[in-house]
């Protein structure tokens, strides 16, 4: 990437008329407060690197849009250069705490798909909460693991372990139908056999979601609140997976406006649920697909740059400019890069010639 800026790849693509019909909505899951960041990289950031990010976008003069603005002046053909959207999924605590305290400064508009269930019942999310204890107590043998309804011993030493155990209270769970409180119950067994405190992990509101006194606080201060399904998940049972739009609905009815856009759970879409989003009135799904979104692009099937820590600066600007879709296609990433060691311009030459040949598509 380095020599693609160099040899002005970057810059082209940015003022192509191309780059202009194009919108890149940015997707994030959690900002660290203590130490997420190194139980799962995946699925949270640094605050260092959520501000060095916000920095790329304020100096490179990009127009961070509202998420309806971007998607209605996209489809009308009338997006502004260098457009991008900043979404964040599931409206974690850490979102009202550590990440839009920083989106504040620079004053990007941003939004929320908020997920309600565990909003509404204030309590970790129990597949994280069990997913971060296990990691935390990773250098241990559970010999007596009898409390939490499984049989031992229980090694927490190597990751696939701690997945499988992870993986046995989710589904214990889930077959004995157990409520928030129960499930709760069972993540505050499992922190007092690792000899971790539950009550300093409730306190800390590690893996808990906006309440709604929170979520109205930052609704009035401008972010905008959109479906997550209630309780993260997509039935394929039309009737519960309609359910869980209009559970997702009523929840953020406080807010104001009716949420009409929405984005899939763990990115995971399958063809019938278009037509049960459009038949509750929603107008787009966003999902984690990689690239950028054009007019051509299903409204319902809109796709995002999954943002994590493990992107270095110079990706995250490649995808922001637009080369990074490109040379995310084969093809175009033939053309792209050399065969062999060439000359700068030789960057910039395949660079115009697919351009050149994408500017008269949507």
């Amino acid at each position: 990437m380095h020599l693609q800026r160099r040899s002005g790849a970057f810059r082209l693509v940015l003022d192509s008329r191309w780059r202009s019909k194009r919108l890149l909505i940015l997707c994030y899951h959690g900002v660290s407060r203590m130490d997420e960041h190194l139980w799962r990289p995946s699925l949270y950031m640094q605050p260092e690197i959520f501000r060095q990010r916000l920095q790329i976008l304020d100096r490179g003069k990009y127009n961070v849009l509202p998420l309806g603005e971007g998607l209605r002046r996209l489809q009308a053909a009338e997006l502004p250069p260098k457009s991008v959207v900043i979404t964040f999924d599931d409206g974690g605590y850490d979102f009202y705490a550590a990440a839009f305290p920083v989106i504040r400064e620079y004053g990007f508009p941003v939004t929320v798909y908020q997920t309600t269930y565990y909003s509404d019942y204030q309590r970790p999310v129990f597949n994280l909460i069990c997913s971060y204890l296990l990691w935390k107590g990773q250098d241990r043998v559970l010999n007596n693991p009898e409390e939490l309804g499984l049989s031992g011993p229980l090694d927490l030493r190597t990751e696939k372990g701690r997945m499988q155990i992870q993986r046995k209270l989710v589904l214990d769970a889930e077959e004995r139908n157990l409520t928030g409180s129960q499930k709760n119950d069972v993540a505050a067994v499992l922190a007092k056999s690792l000899g971790i405190s539950y009550d300093e992990i409730l306190s800390s509101r590690i893996f808990q979601l906006m309440n709604a006194s929170q979520r109205a606080e930052l609704a009035a201060a401008g972010v905008d609140f959109q479906l997550h399904t209630h309780r993260h998940r997509t039935p394929l049972e039309e009737r519960l997976f309609r359910k869980e739009i209009r559970d997702n609905r009523n929840s953020l009815q406080a807010l104001g406006e009716t949420a009409i856009h929405f984005c899939y759970p763990s990115g995971v879409y399958r063809p019938e649920f278009v037509e049960w989003l459009q038949i509750e009135d929603v107008v787009s799904a966003t999902t984690c697909d990689s690239g950028l979104a054009s007019r051509r692009s299903n409204p319902f099937l809109l796709p995002r740059l999954v943002d994590t820590s493990a992107r270095s600066p110079i990706e995250f600007e490649a995808w922001l400019t637009g080369l990074a879709h490109l040379l995310s296609v084969r093809k175009a990433a033939r053309q792209i890069i050399p065969a062999a060691a060439g000359s700068v311009s030789r960057n910039v030459d395949a660079a115009q010639s697919v351009l050149g040949k994408e500017s008269g598509r949507e």
